[in-house]
């Protein structure tokens, strides 16, 4: 599960954000699938998307590679990655958007959102 901006989870719903940007990545290299969590205000798990590549390369390398569908502005992308020389994106794949959000509590045992993310059962 990834913590998301809610301007972003729309933006990889609506189809225009195709990378997810991390500055440190899950070490479990099986992970097939993300589970959304839309961070405050929504603060509601929205969907979830399965992983297609994931980029690990140099600011500038990562930024030419995924800009088309980043979702973000150049000036928003350098200051996420401001102290970083590499950077990681994750290739965002055959999204699906509940019906209806789901609560962190009720439907994952969650007391707190992860601050980055966290690997589901």
């Amino acid at each position: 599960m990834l913590s998301i901006k809610p301007e972003f989870v729309n933006k990889i719903f609506n189809g225009e954000k195709k990378f997810e940007y991390r500055r440190v990545i899950f070490k479990d290299k099986n992970v097939s699938k993300i589970v959304v969590y839309a961070s405050s205000p929504v603060k509601k798990v929205i969907g979830e998307f399965d992983v297609g590549e994931i980029i690990n390369t140099t600011k500038n390398d990562l930024w030419e590679k995924t800009r088309k569908y980043s979702g973000i502005t150049k000036e928003y992308f350098d200051q996420y990655f401001d102290d970083k020389d590499f950077g990681y994106a994750i290739e965002i794949k055959s999204v699906e958007r509940f019906d209806k959000p789901k609560c962190l509590n009720e439907e994952y045992g969650m007391s707190f959102p992860p601050q980055s993310f966290v690997y589901l059962k």
